[in-house]
């Protein structure tokens, strides 16, 4: 039997702000506050193309400590579509975001941040993309 990790599941972020972390996610990249398991805790599970890709813990009803930053993950990386539809989303939306070109390629990234400091990467590939008219 070969042996493989697979692709990304989830990630999980605990916040003190679940509120305002759920807007920002479905607000701002669009995904879905879903079904979550009943946890002895409170917080949800944001969904991308069916998928669970975001489970927030409520930390606010316990002494844990919010960090101020996501610690030794540098970022969460997202393969998107609609490059020129979501820099113009993120700017109607009043939402500081920074563009990266790929060296040699044709993907292009957005970086924004969350309500948490936790930086997501967009990843294009704006080659393969119909420009909008």
């Amino acid at each position: 039997m070969s042996m493989s990790v697979g692709v990304l599941d989830h990630y999980n972020v605990s916040t003190r702000n679940l509120r305002d972390t759920v807007r920002f996610y479905e607000e701002v990249l669009g995904l879905v506050n879903g079904p979550r398991p009943p946890f002895d805790f409170p917080g949800a599970w944001l969904y991308s193309e069916g998928h669970p890709v975001l489970h927030l813990n409520d930390i606010s009803p316990t002494d844990k400590p919010q960090r101020p930053d996501s610690g030794v993950i540098d970022h969460i990386a997202f393969g998107s579509r609609g490059f020129e539809a979501i820099k113009q989303h993120l700017t109607r939306k009043g939402v500081a975001f920074r563009v990266n070109e790929v060296p040699n390629s044709t993907r292009r990234q957005i970086f924004v941040t969350d309500p948490n400091n936790v930086l997501i990467e967009l990843n294009f590939d704006v080659g393969k993309e119909t420009p909008s008219r």
